[in-house]
C-alpha cells in the first residue's frame, strides 16, 4: 500500500511544470538541523559521498512538540574524508587527457550514524532540481554520476535499496562492515578497496601468539556488532581462546549499562581487549574510560586489538583517550613498505581543520518540502594551493582510499565517453554526448575493470572476485608532544591452503611504563610448566584448567600443552619430564660384575669336571670306577663338563647363533646327562636282580641296553629341539619397556611353549631318575649310587622347580643370570653328590678302592 502511494506522488510529481513549488499548507513547525552539512562543488558530473565521521544521537519525533536533535560532530573528523574529494576532483580536472572538456563535481553529505537522516540524504542527493522531491528536474541540473559511501552494514541496505532504483553505481571507499557478498543481491554495488578487517583468524593467531586466551570483547550494540560477535568467538573457542565477557557497547544513552560496562573492563584477569573500533565506538570507549579514570578503578596494563583498519578512528581514540603509560592499543592496517610512520594530531587536526574552513563558503538553505536545514557548503573558486606536505598530512589512510576511488570512477567515466565516441562518432568537445552517459551505462566498465591497478600495494582479488590484501600488525604509541608513531611490528598473510600465517617482532613493540617492557598475562589460570599437561575442569571454559604431571614415557617441552608428548621407544622421559634422554643399551655382559663372577664360575667348575673326569680315566681299573658303569660315568662326566660350558653362551650380546643354539644345547645336553643318570640307576636295579638264580635278565645286562636308554630318552628331547627349530627358532630382541631408561637386549624364545616343553621333558626325566634312585637306595651292593643319585636329583629338581617362578619373576640380563645360575647349581649338585665321594676314596682313601675291601663289605 505505501509503495502504491509513493509511485502515486511521484507520477504526480512527474508533471509539475518547471517553476516554484508553493505548499497550501505550509509546515509551520520548527526548522531542524542546522549543523548538518552537504559540501559541493558543481560540475558537468557530480561525484556523491555518504560519509561517517560524527556522532549524533537524536531523539524519535514527537507530534506534540517541535523536533529535537542532540548532535556531537567533530567537524575536523568531516574534513579528513571531505579534502580527498576536493584533492582528487581537483587533479582530475586538472589533467587534460583523462576528461578533456568535462568536470566533475562533488555532493557530501554526513548521516551521522542514524537511518533518518540517512534517507534525508538520499532524498535530497536523487532531487536533481531545486527542490527536495525525488523526479521533480527544474532548476539546478545534478547530473549524479556515483555514489561513494563509507557507511556501516546497517545504513548500506538503505542506500543500496533507494540507489538500486535508479541503477546508480554504488562503491564502497573502505569502512569496517560485514556488507554481504552476494552480487545478486546487490548488482549495482561495487568495493574498490580491501575488505576493512582482518580476518577474524588473524587476530586469534595475535592473541595466541602472546598467548592472551583469557580476554574481552567489545563491540557496539547493532547489527554489524551482533554479527561480529557472533562469528568471532566461536572461532576464537575452536583455537582455544577464550571469551570472559562480550560486551554491547550502547550508541546512545542508556541508563544502568555503563555500570555492568565498568565492572568488565575493570576485571585485573582480563588484560586484553579485542574492540570492533568505529566512530562510534571510539567515543563511547572514551566516556567509559574516562569514568574509570575519574572513579580511580584499577584499570592498567590493558592491550587494545583494534579490528577497524580506518586510521582514523585508531588516532581519534588516542587523542580521546590519555594511553600513554597504561595501555597498548595494536591495529591492523593494508600492507606497507613503510616501518614507521609519525603522526602529530593537534598539526593534523589543526591543518585539516584550518584549510577545510578556507576552502569552503558555508550557508544554510533548506527546501520547500522539507523541515531539513542543510549548512551548504560551496566549494570556493579561487583557493590556494596547498604544498605536498601539507597534503600529506591532512589526507589519511581513509583519505587516500577515497582519492584511488574517485580516480577508478574518472577512469570508467572515460572509458563510457569512448564507448558512446566510437559508437555516434561524435566529437570529442560534444556536449550532446554528455547526455548519453547515464549512471546505468557505467556498470559494464565498473565490472570489468582491473580496480586492484589503482589500490594500494599487496592488493588481489579472492576467489570472489573481491579486492583484499595482506595486512600488517601496528603498534601504536603516543609521545608526551602528542605526537604519536605507527610502528609495524608484524605481518598477516594469507598462504596457499587458504590459511592465514602471522609473524611478530616483538622486539619492535613500544611497551607502555607500566607493562615492564614485556606482555601482559592475559589468562584465566598460571600457565603449565613444561612436563605438565592442562586438565580440564568440569563445567568451567577450556582456557580455565588444571595442570596433570605427564605420565612415564611423555613429556611437555612447552607451557599449556593439551597432552604430553610421547618418547619415542628407545628413549624414555626424565623426572621432570620435560626431555626424552636416549635409553642404555644393556645386556649380561663379560665387562660387569654380574657376567664376569658367571663366567669365571663356568670355567671353573667345568675345569673341575675335567679334572674329575682325568681322575677317572686315570684310576679306570680301579673297582670304585668299575663298578657302576665306567662308560655311562665317562659320559656324564662329559655332559656335565658341556653343561658348564653352555652357560657361557648365555653370556654376551645375543646373537642370531647364540640364540639358536643357547636353550636347545642346554636342553640337548641336560638330558643327556639326565638319561645317563636314569641308565645308571636301571642298571643298578637291573644288576641286582640278575644276581637272583634263574634270572633272564642277566642276558639284558651290557653296553647296548644302556646306550638304548641314553639314545631313547635324550633323543626325544632332541626331536623337540630340531621342531623347535624348524618351527619357532629364537631370535635376537630387544626389550625397551622392562626395565626404565634401558633397552634389554636378549633372546626371544620364538616360541614359549616349545621352552617349557623342553624344560618339562628335562623335568620329566629328572623325576624319574629321582624316583627309581630312590627306590634303589638301600639294595645291597658295593659302590651302590643310588643313594647319591637321589640326592643329587632332589638338588636338581628343586633347583629347576625354584626356577620356573624366579625366571618369570625376573626381567633382562636378571633373567638370564637365573638360568645359568641354575645350570651351574644343578650340574654342581649332579658332580658334587656323585663323584666328590668317589674322588675321595680314589685319592685319599685308596685301601677302600681295592678289591679285598669290595668283597668284605659284601659279606658284611
Amino acid at each position: 500500500m505505501i509503495s502504491e502511494i509513493l509511485l502515486m506522488l511521484l507520477l504526480l510529481v512527474s508533471h509539475f511544470p518547471c517553476g516554484t513549488l508553493i505548499s497550501k499548507c505550509p509546515l509551520n513547525l520548527q526548522k531542524e538541523g542546522g549543523n548538518i552539512f552537504n559540501y559541493y562543488k558543481p560540475g558537468d558530473f557530480l561525484i556523491s559521498g555518504i560519509i561517517s565521521t560524527s556522532s549524533s544521537f537524536i531523539n524519535p519525533y514527537r507530534f506534540f512538540k517541535p523536533p529535537n536533535h542532540s548532535f556531537q560532530s567533530i567537524q575536523s573528523m568531516s574534513f579528513c574524508h571531505v579534502l580527498p574529494f576536493f584533492f582528487a576532483t581537483h587533479e582530475i580536472n586538472q589533467n587534460p587527457k583523462l576528461l578533456p572538456n568535462i568536470t566533475l563535481g562533488y555532493s557530501i553529505y554526513e548521516n551521522f550514524f542514524n537511518a533518518r537522516i540517512t534517507y534525508e540524504v538520499m532524498m535530497d542527493l536523487l532531487s536533481t532540481g531545486q527542490e527536495n522531491v525525488p523526479n521533480y528536474s527544474c532548476g539546478r541540473q545534478n547530473n549524479l554520476l556515483a555514489v561513494l559511501e563509507g557507511t556501516d552494514s546497517e545504513f548500506f541496505t538503505s542506500i543500496s535499496t533507494m540507489l538500486g532504483i535508479y541503477k546508480i553505481p554504488q562503491i564502497n571507499y573502505g569502512v569496517i562492515s560485514h556488507i554481504p557478498e552476494q552480487k545478486h543481491h546487490f548488482p549495482f554495488f561495487y568495493r574498490v578497496s580491501p575488505k576493512q578487517e582482518p580476518p577474524h583468524l588473524a587476530i586469534i593467531k595475535l592473541l595466541l601468539h602472546f598467548r592472551w586466551t583469557w580476554i574481552g570483547l567489545a563491540a557496539p550494540d547493532n547489527e554489524s556488532g551482533e554479527k561480529f560477535r557472533r562469528t568471532f568467538v566461536p572461532e576464537a573457542v575452536r583455537k582455544g581462546v577464550c571469551v570472559a565477557f562480550s560486551e554491547s557497547l550502547p550508541l546512545g544513552p542508556r541508563a544502568g549499562r555503563e555500570k555492568d560496562i565498568l565492572e568488565y573492563f575493570s576485571d585485573t584477569k582480563v588484560k586484553s581487549i579485542v574492540c570492533y573500533l568505529n566512530f562510534q565506538v571510539t567515543l563511547m570507549l572514551a566516556v567509559l574510560i574516562r569514568d574509570i579514570e575519574k572513579k580511580k578503578i584499577l584499570f592498567e596494563e590493558k592491550v587494545w586489538i583494534a579490528t577497524a583498519l580506518s586510521d582514523l578512528n585508531v588516532r581519534l581514540f588516542y587523542r580521546l583517550v590519555n594511553l600513554q603509560h597504561n595501555h597498548l592499543l595494536l591495529s591492523f592496517s593494508t600492507k606497507s613498505k613503510k616501518r614507521t610512520q609519525y603522526y602529530d594530531f593537534d598539526s593534523h587536526y589543526s591543518a585539516t581543520g584550518k584549510f577545510g574552513k578556507a576552502a569552503f563558503l558555508c550557508s544554510y538553505s533548506s527546501p520547500l518540502l522539507s523541515k531539513k536545514v542543510w549548512n551548504r557548503c560551496l566549494e570556493k573558486e579561487t583557493w590556494e594551493i596547498p604544498s605536498p606536505d601539507l597534503v600529506g598530512r591532512i589526507l589519511s589512510e581513509d583519505g587516500s582510499s577515497i582519492s584511488t576511488t574517485i580516480q577508478v570512477v574518472a577512469w570508467v567515466l572515460s572509458a563510457a565517453f569512448s564507448s558512446q565516441m566510437s559508437k555516434r562518432r561524435m566529437p570529442v568537445g560534444d556536449h550532446q554526448t554528455l547526455q548519453k552517459v547515464q549512471p546505468w551505462q557505467l556498470h559494464p566498465f565498473l565490472r570489468n575493470f582491473q580496480i586492484y591497478n589503482f589500490s594500494v600495494n599487496d592488493v588481489y582479488l579472492n576467489e570472489y572476485g573481491i579486492p583484499t590484501a595482506d595486512y600488517n600488525i601496528m603498534d601504536w604509541t603516543i609521545f608526551p608532544n602528542k605526537c604519536a608513531a605507527r610502528v609495524i611490528i608484524g605481518n598477516v598473510e594469507k598462504e596457499v591452503s587458504s590459511d592465514i600465517e602471522i609473524s611478530v617482532d616483538e622486539s619492535a613493540i613500544i611497551w607502555p611504563t607500566s607493562f615492564n617492557q614485556k606482555a601482559p598475562f592475559s589468562r584465566c589460570t598460571e600457565s603449565c610448566l613444561p612436563g605438565y599437561t592442562k586438565l580440564t575442569r568440569e563445567g568451567e571454559p577450556v582456557c580455565c584448567y588444571d595442570c596433570s604431571p605427564c605420565m612415564e614415557g611423555t613429556i611437555s617441552v612447552q607451557e599449556d600443552v593439551a597432552q604430553c608428548a610421547k618418547c619415542p621407544d628407545d628413549h624414555f622421559s626424565n623426572e621432570k619430564r620435560d626431555q626424552c634422554v636416549a635409553k642404555i643399551i644393556t645386556f649380561l655382559s663379560y665387562k660387569e660384575n654380574l657376567g664376569l663372577i658367571l663366567a669365571v664360575s663356568a670355567l671353573f667348575l667345568s675345569l673341575t669336571t675335567a679334572l674329575v673326569l682325568g681322575i677317572f680315566i686315570k684310576y679306570r681299573e680301579t673297582p670304585i670306577v668299575k663298578a657302576n658303569n665306567r662308560d655311562l660315568t665317562y659320559i656324564l662326566l662329559i655332559f656335565l663338563l658341556l653343561s658348564f660350558l653352555t652357560s657361557l653362551l648365555f653370556i654376551g650380546q645375543p646373537k642370531k647363533v647364540t640364540c639358536l643354539l643357547r636353550q636347545t644345547a642346554f636342553s640337548i645336553v641336560f638330558s643327556v646327562a639326565v638319561s645317563s643318570l636314569l641308565a645308571k640307576t636301571i642298571m643298578v636295579v637291573m644288576a641286582f636282580l640278575a644276581t637272583k638264580p634263574g634270572s633272564k635278565i642277566r642276558k639284558w645286562l651290557g653296553k647296548s641296553l644302556s646306550n638304548c636308554f641314553i639314545f631313547s630318552c635324550s633323543g626325544v628331547q632332541v626331536g623337540i629341539c630340531f621342531i623347535w627349530l624348524g618351527i619357532f627358532p629364537p631370535f635376537p630382541d630387544s626389550d625397551l619397556y622392562s626395565q626404565k631408561g634401558q633397552i634389554l637386549l636378549q633372546c626371544n624364545e620364538g616360541s614359549v611353549i616349545m621352552f617349557y616343553s623342553a624344560l618339562g621333558y628335562l623335568g620329566f626325566l629328572a623325576s624319574i631318575c629321582f624316583l627309581v634312585a630312590f627306590l634303589a637306595r638301600k639294595l645291597p651292593g658295593g659302590f651302590n649310587e643310588a643313594k647319591w643319585i637321589t640326592f643329587s636329583m632332589l638338588i636338581f629338581c628343586s633347583v629347576w622347580v625354584s626356577f620356573v617362578p624366579t625366571y618369570l619373576s625376573t626381567k633382562g640380563k636378571y633373567m638370564v643370570a637365573v638360568q645359568i645360575f641354575s645350570i651351574l647349581t644343578s650340574s654342581l649338585g649332579l658332580l658334587g653328590c656323585i663323584f666328590v665321594p668317589k674322588c675321595y676314596i680314589i685319592i685319599l682313601r685308596p685301601d677302600m678302592n681295592a678289591k679285598e675291601h669290595l668283597m668284605l663289605k659284601n659279606n658284611e
